[in-house]
């Protein structure tokens, strides 16, 4: 009897660092200086992610609001147009958490769905219960990163991964910046 080698899958998983409309569409509030260069390869790591059936984990920036439903950032304010994804970085078949800080994920989520959105109060997502268990406790070979900016939440969340022990890829072209020198140093 001959044994096949089976080839063990490599499991990898996008995550979409604030793909919002406040970062990178032209009228938002607080957009990257690359945003035209980098919403097309955003748009191509998405559909390749689509055609591959990656799980995708996506985490959106929602500032604290104070009583009058203002923030003190003055972006990506809750309920607002500038808040939402860039519509191309959404599935379908998805499910949401707001940054309430629990930590509680249902079981199998990401069998039962291709991308999962987490919202986050601050720049770097492990300060928030629910993001640092998921992407603590995942199982995955690679964690492929995008978004913006790469000086600031990006980074921030490849450091978080790395510290963990996790492998990384920054897909560089798919993130955008602030600041052309700052960034340059945090792909560094």
């Amino acid at each position: 009897m001959i044994l096949q080698l089976v080839r063990a899958r490599r499991k990898q998983v996008l995550i979409d660092v604030d793909t919002q409309k406040d970062f990178l569409l032209a009228g938002g509030k607080a957009c990257v200086r690359n945003h035209r260069r980098v919403l097309g390869h955003i748009r191509r790591v998405m559909a390749w992610a689509r055609v591959r059936g990656i799980p995708i984990i996506s985490l959106a920036e929602v500032p604290p609001n104070d009583n009058n439903g203002e923030s003190e950032f003055g972006y990506c304010i809750d309920g607002t147009e500038g808040q939402k994804k860039v519509h191309y970085t959404l599935v379908s078949n998805r499910v949401s958490f707001p940054a309430d800080g629990h930590n509680d994920l249902p079981r199998d989520m990401l069998r039962q769905y291709s991308q999962v959105i987490l919202h986050k109060r601050c720049v770097d997502p492990f300060d928030e219960p629910r993001i640092d268990r998921l992407l603590s406790e995942i199982r995955a070979n690679e964690f492929i990163v995008i978004g913006s900016s790469a000086e600031g939440a990006v980074k921030a969340t490849v450091l978080g991964l790395l510290q963990r022990g996790k492998k990384v890829i920054v897909v560089a072209d798919a993130g955008g910046s602030h600041n052309k020198r700052e960034a340059k140093l945090a792909l560094r």
